[in-house]
């Protein structure tokens, strides 16, 4: 990943989950609060950006493929998707907000292609297979998403917020951060557990792993190749741009 300017338990950690019990957190580790503000922070100063986005979801107890796509985004919100491996290799998605009576310019890869059409962001045919609209998708979004559930927990002091090291994630360096939540879905948190990798050089949330109350991975997303503040202009995010097929 390049980023260009121009979100079974061994007996030691057992006991250190009940000292972030009574703390909120884990003794020495970094403070939740103080850690979101710097993500938070470092997405702030993003106006623009393309990645290539991986996308993977539990949709009816089933694992779905990963799905992998390019993403160009542009604030005010406006998105350009385009699946560049299957399943639904050749599909894209552009989406501006306030134009095309603000729905989503649509064509699937393969021989159907042709077909365009102009869609809702909840529409049925857009949410089959998604546990989420393309509205809820992008960094921004998962910073969004964690903050407010981070928040809300550590507020009434039912968060654990643990550090677990390094990793390489395409080829930059991460920090592993996990948040565990009450293992009761009525507190109403969006999962029970969430990895996070955070990238080290920028503080972006690159990677985002979400686990259930039964402890099984239902969302995984991820963003490679980042380019911040990258140079879109207007015909990136126009039906009629002679790289698209709409």
């Amino acid at each position: 990943m390049t980023f260009t300017h121009t979100r079974r338990l061994t007996c030691p950690l057992l006991l250190a989950l009940s000292v972030a019990a009574a703390t909120g957190r884990v003794q020495g580790q970094t403070d939740p609060e103080k850690w979101l503000a710097e993500a938070e922070a470092a997405y702030g100063q993003v106006t623009r950006y393309t990645a290539v986005f991986h996308k993977q979801q539990r949709i009816d107890g089933k694992l779905l493929q990963e799905e992998t796509m390019l993403i160009k985004f542009r604030s005010p919100f406006s998105l350009y998707l385009s699946w560049i491996a299957e399943p639904h290799k050749g599909s894209e998605l552009l989406y501006v907000e306030g134009w095309n009576d603000n729905k989503a310019r649509v064509h699937r890869g393969g021989i159907l292609h042709f077909i365009t059409r102009n869609l809702e962001p909840h529409h049925p045919a857009l949410m089959e297979n998604n546990l989420r609209p393309f509205t809820d998708i992008g960094i921004g979004y998962i910073v969004k998403s964690v903050a407010s559930n981070v928040h809300k927990a550590s507020k009434v002091g039912e968060l654990s917020f643990i550090e677990r090291g390094e990793e390489m994630i395409h080829a930059r360096k991460t920090q592993i951060l996990e948040i565990v939540f009450p293992k009761d879905k009525s507190k109403g948190y969006d999962a029970y557990r969430v990895l996070i990798n955070q990238d080290e050089a920028s503080k972006l949330l690159v990677k985002v792993r979400m686990f259930d109350w039964d402890d099984q991975l239902f969302e995984n997303y991820g963003y490679e190749d980042v380019k911040l503040n990258a140079e879109l202009t207007d015909a990136d995010f126009n039906p009629d741009n002679p790289n698209y097929r709409f």
